[in-house]
């Protein structure tokens, strides 16, 4: 005891300098008020006998002993200047002075630790003080996107297999293209007309075969399975180094359509017409997926489209001509003699004036010099002022359908003369002038241009015109819609109405104008007996039913000329 007195005794003599300079600010410690204060005479000797019972403690005494230690070595005790061993000092003792400001409260998104401290430092979350209720829990994410495709679940995978084993038994060579035709459509769930093209992506060094395991590898392996049907289609017809399809991707399908659908085989003989046809389809499905002029077709756009359940439907139906998106062989009929009746010199092209004579002459020049300045579709023909095959396909569809989204750009594009996106009350009388003037030609009663104009509104109802029309006369809507350019119609106001097509006849058709005004009963009651029939249906159906007499009239008074050349036939 009488050891430990003496050395801190020579302690405290080596530190009584820093111990004048910290005096105890009593302030810091904000006792409450019924406690005398350190200076008070009643608590001093007793802090002082506390004070030198703590020093005489053998850790307070090892403890003051490393610190003079450490003081001595940095000059700090002794070596003058300032507060002696200020910087020394416990922290505890530091922030009794003025000098260094308190801590921060701790914050939450402080309090974090990076992953990458030392060895010694443990990881606060993991802390076996905290309890488990308050450690940070971690959501797993599965994996919700795959760059080639979700992987078949294990189940699926043994049941695929299953089935492989099945058609591949007995073909330890492989499968030949006529045999490959059951596993495209009782494993692959594909029409079967999809072979070729699917044997041939399978078959990359076309040996002939397609063996069990080269099949595993392109349909299980690389997630085709796991794909839905369009996205199947899509990886199946497009090019590798290619993100979209071209027409020529579907050659390949239709071919195979043409060699063995029972529909088609009477085309056999005229393989001239098999392409004709063929090509028809292409263009028939660019038209509708595809957006105006597209040459080429994404997977967004052959999801969104019908062409899907067209194939499918095409596959499990004997008469094609009942497969009406696409395949009918007779829209085809419709579409190619319509275009060699227009056709006079039989060049596979036709300018303004064939064009004119469409439909009985049912189209005003204007619009139809709308259509060979090709603003609203460029033309694929490369000859200056001429309409080839492909151009004619889609003009005849747009004409005959004007409800179909395709054929309502077409031909807004068309009266849209500024090109700015709206059709306003000037651009309507441009057009609907010449229909006026051959109306009066014609010894038909003229419409007046106001009258047709709120016949239009009424008819459309463009959405910067509602709250006009149901708040005021009808008579200050039209000065409104006169006067006022912000008053037009917009492409989203045909998109949503169902008498599109009769807006379009009344500015460049007259034919379907006057028949419009003429309200046939007879077609009204058809086109409610069969609703599911589109305009284009209706027309292609007429046309093939009139051709077809027409034809069979020719063969009879050929077969009737026949007979009267023989009958004229004299042995003398």
């Amino acid at each position: 005891m009488e050891v430990a007195t003496a050395s801190a005794a020579a302690v405290v003599e080596d530190l009584s300098a820093a111990v004048e300079a910290l005096a105890l600010q009593v302030d810091l410690l904000q006792l409450p008020p019924e406690i005398p204060a350190p200076r008070a005479p009643a608590l001093r000797g007793v802090l002082d006998h506390l004070f030198a019972h703590w020093l005489a403690l053998p850790e307070t005494v090892a403890l003051v002993g490393c610190l003079v230690q450490k003081a001595k070595a940095s000059g700090g005790v002794g070596g003058g200047g300032g507060v002696p061993g200020g910087a020394m000092l416990p922290s505890m003792m530091m922030q009794g002075g003025a000098s260094v400001p308190p801590l921060s409260p701790r914050s939450p998104r402080l309090s974090r630790r990076p992953s990458c401290v030392g060895a010694g430092q443990t990881n606060r979350s993991a802390s076996p003080l905290r309890p488990p209720a308050a450690r940070a829990v971690k959501e797993v994410i599965p994996q919700f996107y795959f760059h080639d495709g979700r992987p078949p679940t294990f189940e699926l995978k043994k049941q695929c297999m299953a089935i492989v084993d099945q058609l591949f038994a007995g073909h330890s060579n492989g499968l030949r293209i006529q045999e490959f035709r059951l596993v495209t459509r009782e494993l692959c769930k594909l029409p079967s007309f999809f072979t070729t093209v699917l044997f041939g992506k399978i078959d990359k060094e076309n040996t002939g075969l397609v063996t069990r395991d080269a099949f595993i590898e392109f349909w299980l392996n690389s997630n085709m399975v796991t794909m839905d049907v369009a996205t199947q289609v899509f990886m199946i017809l497009k090019k590798t180094n290619h993100d979209y399809l071209t027409k020529e991707d579907f050659k390949p399908v239709l071919r195979d359509l043409l060699d063995n659908h029972p529909g088609l085989e009477f085309l056999k003989s005229t393989p001239e017409f098999q392409e004709r046809y063929a090509e028809t389809v292409v263009y028939r499905i660019f038209y509708c997926l595809a957006r105006i002029g597209g040459r080429h077709l994404t997977l967004r756009e052959l999801k969104r489209g019908n062409l899907v359940d067209a194939l499918r439907h095409a596959d499990e139906e004997e008469d094609i001509n009942k497969v009406l998106r696409y395949f009918s062989y007779e829209h085809f009929y419709v579409i190619y003699c319509k275009f060699w009746e227009l056709d006079t010199d039989h060049d596979f092209l036709i300018d303004k004036e064939n064009l004119i004579k469409y439909g009985n002459h049912a189209l005003t020049y204007r619009v139809v010099e709308r259509i060979f300045s090709e603003v609203p579709r460029k033309f694929t023909s490369k000859v200056e002022g001429k309409m080839g095959y492909e151009d004619f396909v889609h003009f005849i569809l747009s004409e005959e359908d004007k409800s179909s989204e395709p054929s309502q750009e077409f031909w807004f594009r068309c009266i849209d003369l500024d090109g700015n996106g709206i059709l306003t009350h000037n651009e309507l009388q441009f057009f609907f002038k010449e229909q006026l003037h051959r109306m009066e030609c014609m010894a038909q009663e003229p419409v007046l241009y106001e009258d047709i104009l709120c016949q239009l509104i009424d008819m459309i109802g463009p959405e910067v015109t509602k709250p006009f029309f149901y708040h005021y006369k009808l008579a200050y809507l039209l000065l409104l819609f006169l006067f006022q350019d912000e008053n037009c119609f917009t492409l989203k106001d045909f998109r949503r109405c169902k008498l599109s097509g009769h807006f379009f006849n009344i500015l460049f058709n007259l034919n379907k104008f006057m028949a419009f005004e003429a309200r046939d009963p007879f077609l009204i009651r058809q086109m409610r007996e069969e609703p599911s029939l589109t305009d284009w249906d209706r027309f292609a159906r007429r046309e093939y039913i009139r051709l077809a007499m027409e034809e069979d009239g020719e063969d009879a008074s050929n077969a009737s000329g026949d007979v009267w050349d023989e009958s004229l036939e004299s042995p003398f």
